[in-house]
């Protein structure tokens, strides 16, 4: 079932960037950024947030609106917008394989001499330029106008959710691990990661689809787990995959000295030498994979590792009872179902 959906927003997208320049002129305007942002938008992707949007909106709907598809393609615009001042903040010179949009501006500026300005504040415009299409793109839906209106709400609710998670993330980030509670570290999971990734495209889809306010509360709080779910487990891969298989390395994280849920569990469950090794490592400027190689060792030794595992297994459970008490069609509830224990599994 989701095969079926992403292949027709794949086909969708390709449509979107045949239509932007008719849409708002952007190669008239500057064809510089016409090209980069149609290069970034084609970027290789899961697609996730649109497919569920989808699948939130066939699960509900009587009957399949025109404009469904390219209504789907706001949430991946919004997550472009996200991901390029995500890459600005984070410093990261890579995105899905190739130069973050602010690293390829400034590798176009190189050549010039005399400017005042650099690739990030190019990127920063882009990013919001970009924002301001994925609005547009909601609205393209042919459905009621009052449903269309409560979509658009819920879009810019998650902008707003999503933009305060990274906020309190960054302030997190300047207070000391022993400071840092798992009540603070699940808020920016919730607002950073689940309501944007899974809850919001999901209540938004189920929203134009017609759904009640008891049936898109249940799919956005099964959103919510799986959204937390999802991160628990992307942390485990951030410390202990493969650069080749997670696209990014494994360094990153601890670079950024983020408080994660297994940095946590470690810190809190080890004795005081290794409560001094994290504290010097999440303090360096320069992380190594030598650090690296420690933090794995007292993450497994704490049990965190096993402890982030159990976590992950609960917000699954309790996010299949929700989906199963829904009153979503069949198809698409075990759709969801299958996906669920796909990412988490």
């Amino acid at each position: 079932m989701f095969k079926q959906i992403r292949t027709r927003l794949e086909k969708e997208i390709a449509q979107y960037i045949r239509d932007i320049d008719k849409l708002y002129s952007l190669n008239r305007i500057s064809p510089f950024l016409s090209e980069n942002i149609k290069n970034f938008i084609l970027r290789a992707g899961k697609r996730a947030r649109p497919i569920l949007f989808v699948a939130g909106y066939l699960g509900f709907a009587k009957k399949h609106a025109p404009g469904l598809y390219r209504s789907a393609l706001s949430i991946e615009l919004l997550h472009n917008f996200m991901l390029i001042h995500d890459d600005i903040i984070d410093k990261s010179d890579t995105r899905r394989g190739k130069p973050s949009l602010h690293k390829s501006f400034d590798n176009y500026l190189r050549g010039l001499k005399d400017i005042k300005f650099n690739g990030t504040d190019l990127a920063i415009v882009a990013g919001d330029v970009m924002y301001a299409m994925a609005i547009d793109a909601l609205l393209s839906i042919k459905e009621r106008p009052e449903l269309k209106e409560k979509a658009l709400k819920k879009l810019l609710e998650a902008t707003i959710y999503t933009g305060t998670g990274e906020f309190i993330e960054l302030l997190y980030g300047a207070k000391k691990i022993k400071q840092i509670t798992k009540q603070d570290i699940y808020k920016i999971y919730t607002f950073k990661t689940a309501y944007y990734t899974f809850a919001c495209p999901l209540s938004i889809g189920a929203i134009l689809g017609g759904a009640d306010s008891k049936q898109i509360e249940i799919i956005s709080r099964y959103g919510s787990y799986l959204g937390i779910a999802f991160q628990i487990k992307d942390d485990i891969l951030g410390l202990f995959g493969e650069e080749e298989k997670t696209g990014k390395s494994p360094l990153v994280d601890l670079q950024e000295a983020k408080k994660t849920i297994l940095i946590w569990h470690a810190y809190k469950h080890s004795g005081a030498k290794d409560k001094l090794t994290i504290e010097n490592i999440l303090r360096k400027e320069n992380v190594i994979k030598n650090d690296l190689f420690k933090i794995r060792e007292i993450v497994i030794k704490s049990g965190a590792k096993e402890f982030a595992e159990v976590e992950i297994s609960s917000l699954l459970g309790k996010a299949l009872k929700l989906i199963t008490s829904s009153k979503m069609l069949p198809q698409y509830k075990n759709s969801l179902y299958s996906y669920s224990e796909k990412i988490l599994r």
